[in-house]
């Protein structure tokens, strides 16, 4: 073997190293890819704002994307696997739901031609969430990089561990108590990111229609909203499948609309309205706050976004790069025989 091919060997298992002890103390740096892959975050804000002409929602669907990645077995693109034994996207949560999958595998594309092996789709989703709150007018922040990607996903644990459009504010505290995040103002905070987005009528359709089981309305539902929202959702059984905004007021800006909206009983999904309708809750003072000033939303938003962003996996997973962020690379055909050193442990 010739010197150079030593000095690049060397160098290489240098890189893998750090990687692995990165991985290992949960550390994660904004500066990870600043000179393996310095244009990072260009290349996947170019492809987001070309995307953004032809779908005005991929910006929420996006951020969305990110936060039911994050839920499950930690940060690690677990979301974007195709098995259909064990893939994530056919849970109940995620079933018809989660898109933006055709956009990261755009962006994944693009930084291959150009960082081949470096950039792990993990952090490709990191960071087109933060570049998609940006577009939308919101707060920018550097997001901590240095994820690597899960070789399995978890249907089952995406289907319990993912908080419900129908639960109530202890399910979803418990739900973010879990994944170690705080559960007044994360809770509040990261639930402002439907500022932005649509919900499909089955989301909230039983606020109308049968709130309590006896054909009811939710009593916490604005009267004026719920005539609109009939409209859009003629009957418990048809147009399930209808959209309309989670934000019925500014749907597509980034802002602190959402919290007004609550304030008045205009929160569209019942996990929405609960946050300033539950009697006694600590998150109605944080409505308050964020109602007040879009600055302390933002502000919060954006600290709750780099916890939730630092979800780690499991100490004993085995992470890798992935180079099709659908399939592990081991199943990948265009892998070649070297990708197995990209495999490193989190212990």
């Amino acid at each position: 073997m010739s010197v150079f091919r030593h000095m690049v060997t060397a160098l290489f298992y240098v890189v893998l190293i750090q990687r692995s002890v990165s991985a290992a103390q949960g550390e994660l740096t904004p500066t990870f890819y600043d000179q393996t892959c310095p244009n990072v975050t260009d290349i996947i804000r170019g492809i987001l704002l070309n995307a953004a002409i032809i779908d005005p929602r991929i910006t929420a669907s996006l951020v969305r994307l990110h936060f039911h990645d994050c839920f499950v077995q930690g940060c690690d693109a677990s979301i974007l696997l195709d098995d259909p034994d064990t893939t994530e996207k056919t849970a109940l949560p995620n079933n018809n739901s989660v898109r933006g999958f055709e956009v990261i595998d755009q962006m994944k594309t693009a930084l291959e031609n150009v960082c081949a092996r470096t950039v792990s789709c993990a952090d490709i989703v990191a960071i087109a969430a933060e570049e998609s709150v940006v577009l939308a007018g919101g707060p920018s922040w550097e997001v901590p990089l240095g994820r690597l990607d899960s070789r399995s996903a978890n249907r089952s644990l995406a289907t319990t561990a993912l908080p419900g459009f129908n639960e109530t504010l202890d399910e979803i505290k418990h739900k973010f108590a879990a994944v170690g995040l705080d559960t007044s103002v994360d809770v509040v905070a990261l639930s402002g990111a439907h500022t932005f987005g649509r919900a499909q009528c089955f989301t909230f359709e039983h606020r109308l229609y049968n709130f309590t089981g006896i054909g009811d309305q939710d009593p916490d539902l604005n009267e004026t909203l719920a005539a609109r929202l009939r409209e859009i959702c003629p009957s418990p059984t048809a147009g399930l499948s209808n959209l309309t905004n989670l934000d019925q007021t500014t749907p597509d800006a980034f802002d602190n609309v959402y919290f007004k909206n609550l304030q008045i009983e205009e929160g569209l999904l019942r996990t929405d309205q609960i946050l300033f309708s539950t009697h006694g809750a600590d998150t109605v003072e944080i409505v308050n706050d964020f109602s007040r000033s879009q600055t302390a939303f933002f502000e919060a938003f954006v600290e709750s976004m780099i916890r939730m962003g630092n979800i780690r996996p499991p100490v004993d997973a085995v992470g890798e790069v992935r180079l099709d962020c659908r399939v592990v690379n081991a199943n990948n055909s265009t892998a070649s025989g070297t990708e197995d050193a990209h495999l490193v442990s989190s212990t």
